[in-house]
């Protein structure tokens, strides 16, 4: 039993000042005895492992290991995966939601934090971690039964608990994980479909059903379900470009780029992500896709010369010289002593027969770099 006065509580947060905050109001709630702090994820999971603490306060956004990911590796870890926890989040309620049906948050706080809500969420948690109800102590049962290879009891412990929760997905999706174990697939695709009708912001069983669907080969099913994912949210990118290749390897173009388009729509101004959908479709020799894609990423980064040299690179590879030489000019434009753009400019100039160009360009290569072996070599074709 956790008692509020002499509990130990973990609070992470990568912001001093709310680590402070917090603990100003735990001692002022008279809540806990024993505190402690992290900076991220990674650190608090290092404590966890350590010390044991009955109640852990952690925050959605932090560098390093993000909350989301911290909760990832807290209930996949067998001695760490009962400690009750608060999440606090300035997100909006909707991406919460979905978060909350993946990854099982105990409660979660809202920012700006206020005492009353603080004392309200921990006081619930504390009596719901005493006082487990009825479909707690059933799902507890049920995993225990899993892990001890007895999944028919596992299954009979789980209807037990839909009985007093019959709308709740969370449950629903490990029914129908039960019955993929139990090689009852046409069950447990059931279960997961009926999980997503009762929760439409469970992300959780469209990535399960997902992959079923690619068990089967039915890529387009996979496909759709993977756009409404994306729908509700960010975590899932990786998994949704490793779909994305399995879809262009099976040839399924049109599913891929919707997929492509939504993951490059939600990464907002995240290049890293959106670059790797252009070297994924090069790969593929998908290639109007990528300079669609890089076009768009030069309207919203106009100063962005390794794009523009990269869209340079990609149109000279696909034959379209004269694209190719104003991306690379707009590279060279960008970046003073873009020896790499003045080389490419210098190449399309004088394939082109404009030799005086071609040799502006070797020029400037060469009073920035007079050993240049390759601009040396080209003046000498001349």
């Amino acid at each position: 039993m956790i008692a509020f006065e002499n509990m130990s509580i973990l609070v992470v947060d990568d912001m001093k000042s709310m680590r402070l905050t917090i603990r100003k109001m735990l001692r002022s709630l008279n809540i806990g005895k024993n505190l402690l702090f992290a900076e991220n994820g990674k650190q608090g999971l290092s404590i966890l492992r350590q010390t044991p603490c009955d109640l852990a306060i952690i925050d959605w956004n932090m560098p390093v290991m993000n909350g989301s990911e911290m909760l990832d590796h807290l209930r996949n870890d067998k001695n760490l995966r009962d400690i009750p926890v608060i999440m606090v989040t300035a997100e909006n309620e909707r991406d919460i939601v979905s978060e909350v049906a993946e990854i099982e948050i105990d409660a979660y706080l809202l920012k700006p934090l206020t005492l009353a809500a603080l004392d309200q969420r921990i006081r619930q948690v504390v009596q719901n971690a005493n006082n487990p109800d009825p479909t707690t102590r059933y799902m507890l049962a049920a995993r225990d039964y899993e892990e001890a290879g007895d999944l028919d009891k596992a299954v009979e412990q789980v209807r037990l608990a839909l009985a007093h929760k019959p709308s709740a997905s969370r449950i629903l999706r490990k029914m129908g994980l039960l019955h993929f174990k139990m090689d009852k697939p046409g069950i447990g695709e059931k279960c997961l479909q009926k999980a997503i009708a009762v929760n439409r912001q469970d992300t959780a069983s469209r990535i399960c059903l997902a992959e079923y669907h690619l068990t089967k080969n039915q890529y387009q099913k996979a496909a759709a379900l993977y756009l409404e994912i994306l729908s509700l949210s960010d975590r899932h990118f990786d998994k949704a470009l490793d779909l994305g290749r399995k879809l262009l390897l099976q040839g399924f173009s049109e599913e891929t780029f919707q997929i492509f388009s939504k993951i490059a729509h939600r990464s907002g101004k995240r290049l890293q992500i959106k670059e790797e959908i252009i070297d994924i479709c090069i790969a593929f020799k998908e290639f109007e896709f990528a300079k669609n894609m890089m076009a768009d990423i030069l309207r919203d980064n106009p100063y962005n010369s390794q794009m523009a040299f990269k869209a340079g690179t990609l149109h000279r590879d696909t034959g379209d010289m004269e694209t190719a030489l104003a991306y690379y000019e707009t590279a060279d434009s960008l970046e003073k002593g873009h020896i790499g753009a003045k080389m490419e400019i210098a190449k399309i100039h004088w394939r082109n027969n404009r030799i005086l160009q071609a040799d502006d360009y070797l020029a400037q290569i060469l009073r920035l770099d007079p050993g240049n072996k390759d601009a040396q070599g080209l003046r000498r074709e001349f």
